[in-house]
């Protein structure tokens, strides 16, 4: 390797950590990225395919399921949006981002599937035995983890304090960052499910992680992506016949469809586009694949782990 090319990379190297770095210190708040998996995780349980065991051979391709947080520098405070199984790992993430805080100012969740809540069983008396932390979640969710062991402790120790929400209120956290709830179709067997608007004064991130199919909603997405700053969007599989099973029986917009209902969004109205909330069999986990290649080429996001997204 010649003097002259070991230079460059030194600067490119230097130049990425400054941008991370000035990103890091900003005074606005930012959206951080904890996660991009399915409920499952990556790899995921049994998986034996080629998906799979590229994450055995090489772990560092582990990836943790879907979560964002939402940090704001001057109040040094933050909010988790779902509770995953990787709670743990993604706690630790995000305390990299405060001041001597080890776990978020409350949590939001969007839903009953085992990837959105069950990360709350960290706090139990099992674990660290958490003090009344703010659990934010809508009356069929509030209801589930009121009457349902083992969250039903948590509410009784007092390890979590559970905050109603409803569809189209506002949240409001301090004078910069509030919170709308927006409540979405999905196979809601045990609770609702809602995504959120988060709101940075005049500016607005959308994080919906799970929907069926975008036209069961009243709501329009193409319109919805114009009105907000940000958009993180589910992007459960990238295409139809992906995985062994009736995929109408778990209903998701695929990537293909996404792109495909967006296409005649502006440039500007595209950018805001990150999708999320991979199974294991989607290739856009796979960073530089032909996937993620032609999501980009089309102008969108693909949401990386530990990824700052600031308000633009």
């Amino acid at each position: 390797m010649s003097k002259l090319f070991s230079l460059v990379l030194i600067l490119v190297f230097i130049s990425c950590n400054k941008k991370q770095e000035i990103e890091l210190k900003s005074t606005q708040p930012y959206i951080l990225v904890l996660g991009t998996a399915q409920d499952a995780g990556y790899p995921q349980i049994t998986c034996q395919k080629e998906c799979c065991k590229r994450v055995y051979k090489q772990p560092d391709f582990k990836r943790m399921v879907s979560s964002i947080a939402i940090v704001d520098p001057i109040s040094n405070e933050s909010l988790v949006f779902d509770a995953t199984p990787d709670f743990t790992e993604q706690t630790q993430l995000l305390s990299k981002h405060l001041k001597n805080k080890n776990l978020p100012d409350g949590i939001f969740l969007t839903h009953g599937h085992i990837g959105h809540y069950t990360g709350l069983m960290y706090l139990g008396k099992e674990a660290m035995n958490a003090k009344d932390i703010p659990v934010y979640s809508m009356p069929r969710m509030q209801k589930y983890l009121t009457n349902n062991g083992p969250w039903s402790q948590l509410v009784k120790l007092n390890n979590i304090s559970l905050k109603p929400i409803q569809r189209d209120t506002t949240i409001v956290l301090n004078k910069r960052i509030s919170i709308q709830p927006i409540q979405v179709p999905h196979r809601d067997e045990f609770t609702e499910t809602v995504g959120f608007i988060i709101l940075n004064q005049e500016k607005k991130a959308l994080y919906i992680p799970d929907i069926d199919k975008w036209n069961t909603w009243e709501q329009s997405i193409v319109d919805l992506i114009k009105e907000v700053d940000i958009a993180l969007v589910d992007a459960t599989f990238f295409k139809s016949g992906e995985i062994n099973r009736d995929m109408n029986e778990v209903p998701h917009p695929f990537v293909e469809e996404s792109m495909k209902l967006f296409e005649n969004l502006s440039d500007t109205d595209k950018k805001k586009v990150y999708f999320i909330h991979f199974n294991h069999t989607n290739p856009l986990l796979i960073d530089g694949s032909d996937a993620e290649k032609l999501v980009l080429a089309k102008g969108y996001h693909v949401a990386k782990q530990k990824m700052v997204i600031p308000y633009n």
